[in-house]
């Protein structure tokens, strides 16, 4: 059964609604949503997206610290998420085998893969500096924010 949509993320979603009508341009419609992530969220130290290029992931808008600009498909948590096509919901990011530190005091993460159909187009990335500090409902909320980005935005061609 499907986690529900808590009052917050329903809320954080019509924002982005708002903040994205009438713009339908995916470059500026994910820094503007990254923008909207890192100031809405409690307790995160990173928001943003990469996007997938051939075989990495590759930087794209973002809040926070300076990042990793590319990372291989299959390692980490964002190339995990590419590789798997499941979002990834990680407690303590120095248990996850594989993880890439881009920001030593990240502690947390969730992780959502974007599709336009069958084709991934990068990954949503939150951090925390805290252990645990994403749930269940924190995941149903991201990925709803997700789907919103995507079906409000001109997806990049292939």
């Amino acid at each position: 059964m499907a986690t529900p949509l808590s009052p917050f993320y329903e809320s954080l979603c019509a924002q982005l609604s708002g903040l994205l009508s009438g713009e339908r341009d995916w470059l500026a419609n994910t820094a503007n949503a990254s923008a909207l992530l890192f100031m809405e969220l409690p307790d995160i130290n990173w928001a943003g997206f990469y996007f997938l290029s051939e075989d990495e992931l590759r930087l794209g808008p973002f809040q926070g610290k300076p990042a990793c600009t590319r990372i291989p498909v299959g390692k980490g948590v964002c190339g995990t998420a590419v590789a798997t096509g499941q979002s990834q919901l990680v407690a303590d990011v120095h248990a996850f085998p594989g993880h890439i530190a881009c920001d030593a005091v990240s502690a947390s993460e969730v992780v959502v893969p974007l599709y336009d159909g069958e084709r991934c187009l990068g990954v949503l990335d939150i951090d925390s500096p805290t252990v645990a500090r994403f749930d269940e409902a924190d995941l149903a909320g991201i990925e709803a924010f997700a789907r919103t980005l995507l079906e409000l935005s001109d997806l990049p061609a292939a």
